[in-house]
């Protein structure tokens, strides 16, 4: 084993360990002040207020390219997924008024066009 006070590693840590200390007992006190909590409030605001004028700005800029907003596709997809359960709804209705009746048809099968050409006839069979 090596001696701790000849270690440089455990001297390395140690000078690191004491430069944390002192770092978090300034920003600590940093924190603390009045001044500090009315600068981070400022930039807070300031923040803020850019991203809203962004946002109107990206919205002016959608509307004059005819495009969408956000909101706007926000407000579609809850639209749709109303329609869709509304849907959902009369299927299942559907479904059940046509089992109450006796009626076996499949309200989820998609409809196929009529299938009008004929599969290929064996060899030896007229045409």
């Amino acid at each position: 084993m090596t001696d701790k006070t000849n270690d440089p590693v455990a001297t390395w840590q140690k000078m690191v360990g004491e430069m944390e200390k002192g770092f978090n007992s300034f920003a600590n006190q940093a924190m603390s002040s009045p001044e500090f909590s009315q600068a981070m409030n400022r930039a807070g605001g300031v923040a803020a207020g850019a991203q809203k004028q962004l946002g109107e700005l990206m919205e002016k800029y959608l509307v004059t390219m005819n495009l969408p907003s956000r909101e706007q596709v926000t407000g579609l997809a809850e639209r749709l997924q109303s329609v869709e359960a509304q849907i959902g709804e009369i299927k299942a209705m559907l479904s059940q008024m046509a089992a109450n009746s006796g009626i076996t048809q499949g309200f989820d099968s998609t409809p196929r066009p009529p299938r009008t050409k004929r599969p290929p006839s064996e060899p030896g069979e007229p045409t």
